[in-house]
């Protein structure tokens, strides 16, 4: 399992709109999403996109690098591939 993770600012309620018309396919290779919103900036957005390896992640993040699909936030923590490192539940 890895992860496709970023971090923007922008109109939350636009890129909401346009992840959710899924312009490049995630649903079509990913797993599920998490998206949290700031709470003391409604604009800043914190994305987690799960894949079953590294390589989909990377291949994901290859057509996203290679698109305009952020163009209309500012990228705080461009996509990153991740793996989970450490997690537990309280």
């Amino acid at each position: 399992m890895a992860f496709l993770v970023g971090v923007f600012e922008g109109d939350f309620d636009a890129f909401k709109k346009q992840f959710d018309s899924d312009p490049l396919g995630r649903r079509l290779t990913a797993k599920g999403h998490t998206m949290l919103r700031g709470v003391d900036n409604p604009n800043l957005i914190f994305l987690r996109v799960e894949y079953g390896s590294a390589e989909e992640a990377k291949s994901f993040q290859e057509k996203v690098r290679g698109s305009n699909v952020l163009e209309n936030v500012t990228v705080k923590v461009p996509p990153t591939v991740a793996e989970i490192a450490d997690q537990a539940t309280y």
